[in-house]
């Protein structure tokens, strides 16, 4: 602990019993936090469930900040002084983590704090806008598009692990993890979160929510096969997705982009998605 003109400071790992208290830290913004609300849901914070820990950082006894550090470490309400503090506390261990994503001034700030022990990232994307839409899309929907079902995995998980590799720049079947990344895609599908339209027998166009709470719904892995490009299949598939979630699972749809992604960025403008904030992703 220290004392400044701040308060009494400090940082301790997350429990079941904070669950209360990070839930109304998250809710402060809960779009731009639906990850760390659908986590905090899902695993209680119990570091069993999580499969690594939340960390809060706690100014008189007030939780001011957070940062989920699993696969993904995520800053949570975090000021440049918590990034920084959050940084401090990530070099008294090895780094465990695969990613570092969420608004881009703390991931900025929590990066200069651990560059030089972590070494140089695969790769780093900085500025990456953060769309949301809250109202029905400006677009009529391609009826074709449905929820995707246990029979269509032969056909869906090629176009996942197409996406994947297309997006991050590595396969998701790499080092033996086809099984674990084919159970994920199945899992999605299990729980209708998985959303394809077909051409007679073939998939041309994907996308899935990655996370949600009763607030909002994040939607990852879009995609269109590359010579079905250009066609419209992206804008009116998104706008079915949109609608069905907005429906069936959250009230308001987000998602982020690569700030050079200019086709998929005109899409999600026709779509009706407006910029709210900027992510950033590092990546390893």
């Amino acid at each position: 602990m220290s004392t400044t003109r701040h308060g009494v400071q400090g940082i301790r790992v997350l429990g079941a019993s904070d669950v209360e208290a990070f839930t109304a830290l998250a809710e402060q913004d809960p779009v731009v936090n639906v990850f760390a609300l659908y986590r905090a849901r899902t695993t209680r914070l119990e570091p069993r469930w999580l499969g690594g820990e939340v960390w809060g950082r706690f100014v008189d006894d007030r939780l001011v900040a957070a940062c989920h550090v699993g696969a993904n470490l995520v800053p949570v309400q975090c000021t440049d002084d918590d990034a920084e503090t959050f940084a401090e506390r990530a070099l008294t261990r090895s780094r465990s983590v695969s990613t570092v994503v969420g608004r881009h001034d703390a991931v900025r700030t929590f990066w200069h704090g651990v560059a030089e022990s972590w070494g140089p990232p695969r790769d780093a994307r900085w500025e990456q806008p953060h769309l949301v839409i809250d109202r029905d899309p400006d677009l009529a929907g391609d009826p074709r598009v449905r929820r995707t079902e246990r029979d269509d995995l032969d056909r869906l998980y090629p176009a996942c692990v197409a996406m994947y590799t297309e997006e991050v720049g590595v396969s998701p079947e790499t080092g033996g993890s086809a099984d674990l990344y084919r159970a994920r895609v199945a899992q999605l599908v299990s729980r209708g979160w998985s959303f394809a339209c077909f051409d007679g027998d073939r998939l041309v166009f994907k996308a899935e929510v990655a996370c949600a709470t009763d607030h909002a719904a994040q939607i990852q892995g879009v995609w269109v096969p590359q010579d079905r490009r250009g066609e419209g299949l992206a804008a009116a598939g998104m706008a079915a997705v949109v609608r069905m979630v907005r429906a069936e699972i959250a009230p308001v749809v987000s998602l982020y982009v690569n700030e050079w992604n200019e086709p998929a960025r005109r899409v999600y403008e026709r779509v009706g998605f407006t910029e709210t904030a900027r992510f950033a992703t590092v990546m390893f």
